[in-house]
């Protein structure tokens, strides 16, 4: 009985009071509990990593999308921006044209009251000379009256 028996006695009774206890059913079934649970949360990582994926491409998506739209917003600002500088500039060639024909009304309108007005200066001058004429032709007391009327005749007709 030396130390050798003692150990073998301890191991033998260690093995029945583990198989008394049954300990290896509880060993194996928290085993097999752990590795329920690790396979619980790699499927759920897989999830989540299908979820992510999911999400990634509708963030894409939705940032195509708002590069598709901020292209239309600025192709749309493009468009009214080239349609206020036609309509700015149709209004300028309006403005350009209207002036131009406000001038040249106003210089016909001067034309024509210079030409008027050279024509009622001559009439004067031709009326004062040929009464100047006439009187220096007549002079005499009754042709007085009668040159008066045709003075007044020939302004009548001249303007």
């Amino acid at each position: 009985m030396d130390n050798t028996f003692w150990a073998t006695v301890g191991l033998i009774l260690f093995f029945v009071v583990v198989f008394y206890v049954k300990a290896h059913v509880r060993v194996g079934k928290s085993l097999d509990d752990r590795a329920a649970r690790i396979r619980k949360e790699i499927e759920e990582a897989r999830e989540l990593k299908e979820e992510a994926k999911q999400q990634l491409a509708e963030y894409q998506r939705r940032r195509r999308e708002a590069e598709q739209e901020a292209k239309d917003i600025v192709a749309a600002a493009r468009r009214e921006a080239d349609l206020m500088l036609k309509e700015a500039r149709r209004r300028n060639e309006e403005y350009v044209e209207r002036r131009t024909a406000m001038a040249e009304q106003k210089i016909a309108q001067a034309e024509s009251d210079a030409v008027a007005e050279v024509r009622a200066t001559a009439v004067n001058l031709a009326v004062a000379a040929s009464a100047q004429i006439i009187a220096d032709r007549n002079s005499g007391g009754s042709s007085g009256q009668f040159i008066d009327q045709s003075i007044s005749e020939v302004k009548k007709r001249l303007n």
